[in-house]
């Protein structure tokens, strides 16, 4: 019997292991993810965004920078995969968040 099975988009781009060397790990990196979520549909919203980094002080122009800087593919939600590539480009910030939650 072939059962396919869909894969979990929170180890697609990011192993269980230490990210590089920012002592951040894939666990963090999914809880933050999951913070930014808030609604737990698997993608962050643009007001997922604005309203996780309004806690950090960060201006909702400065958000929508950033929502249009990592939703590579226009959809305008962060999928865990682009959300993976901006933390790996990005890992003292990551570092921050993890800190931070």
């Amino acid at each position: 019997m072939n059962k396919e099975t869909t894969p979990d988009p929170f180890q697609t781009k990011i192993s269980c292991r230490k990210m590089g060397d920012s002592g951040v790990s894939s666990a963090d990196y999914e809880r933050i993810f999951k913070r930014f979520d808030a609604n737990g549909d698997g993608k962050i919203s643009a007001t997922e965004l604005g309203d996780a980094l309004n806690g950090f002080g960060v201006s909702a122009e400065d958000a929508k920078r950033m929502m249009d800087a990592i939703d590579k593919d226009g959809d305008g939600c962060i999928s865990f995969e682009e959300f993976a590539d901006f933390a790996k480009d990005n890992r003292a910030l990551m570092k921050d968040f993890a800190k931070a939650f």
